[in-house]
């Protein structure tokens, strides 16, 4: 399962690297506001390894639109959730994803022919 948020970069956290039973690994956290809600909230993602080159580009007060998917697993008998980004991207300043219906006005559409000297190439 996966979701979507956008809000703005607070914080980007330095990256964590360590080794494990699988081999190297790295992570960065970091932090957005969210702004599609009433109350915004603020939440900490979690990229790991090929996604950390993501903040060459993207900086601190900027909006970004992210993808994640949640994930909880067992240790010593407590529940630990994590919240990991596998997409991050900016959000183009008054844009959006360009999927905006197309708009029209009452000049663009065509008078109804009333005129009886119109030859209609229509049969009907």
């Amino acid at each position: 399962m996966s979701f979507k948020t956008t809000g703005k970069v607070l914080q980007i956290l330095p990256e964590i690297k360590g080794t494990s039973a699988r081999g190297e690994w790295k992570k960065q956290d970091f932090v957005i506001e969210t702004a599609e809600e009433q109350y915004p909230k603020k939440i900490c993602f979690t990229l790991f390894n090929d996604k950390n080159g993501t903040f060459d580009k993207i900086k601190p007060n900027m909006e970004v639109e992210v993808s994640f998917s949640i994930e909880s697993r067992e240790y010593n008998e407590k529940w630990f959730s994590n919240i990991n980004a596998f997409r991050v991207d900016l959000v183009q300043p008054g844009g959006g994803s360009g999927n905006n219906p197309p708009s029209f006005s009452q000049s663009d559409i065509p008078p109804i022919g009333g005129d009886s000297d119109d030859k209609d190439d229509l049969p009907f």
